[in-house]
């Protein structure tokens, strides 16, 4: 009788047990591959940090704001960059805006809802800093 309970039951079930597999994306991993890629994209910055953001370990990451949508595991990006005066700022931003998706995209697996740039600050040739 108990060979007969046992005759319907898949042996995949007892190999390999139903599992969930979930894995989490902290903001900072995101903020930090849009912080890659702004270092790519020549004559582009990023926004230099303060003594506060020093001293809290987040020099780098000072203008990059990540929303995550967990719902649609789509990202909302807004990034505040510094730019060499006398270059196009949409070809710049378009570069930007088309490599932060590709990296996320490929090395995350979520979808880029947006990327908003904002040019804040304009360096001369000399590296004097105008801020806007």
């Amino acid at each position: 009788m108990t060979s007969e309970i046992f005759k319907n039951i898949d042996v995949k079930e007892i190999q390999l047990p139903m599992t969930d597999f979930i894995f989490d994306i902290e903001s900072k991993v995101l903020m930090s591959i849009c912080y890659q890629c702004i270092k790519q994209i020549e004559g582009l910055f990023p926004i230099e940090a303060g003594l506060i953001d020093n001293l809290l370990g987040h020099e780098h990451l000072k203008g990059i704001h990540v929303q995550q949508d967990s719902k649609q595991h789509a990202v909302i990006i807004k990034i505040e960059v510094s730019v060499i005066y006398g270059v196009s700022l949409p070809f710049k931003a378009e570069a930007l805006q088309t490599l932060i998706v590709k990296e996320i995209s490929e090395l995350t697996g979520l979808h880029v809802g947006s990327v908003h740039v904002i040019f804040k600050n304009l360096v001369v040739k000399d590296g004097e800093l105008i801020k806007i």
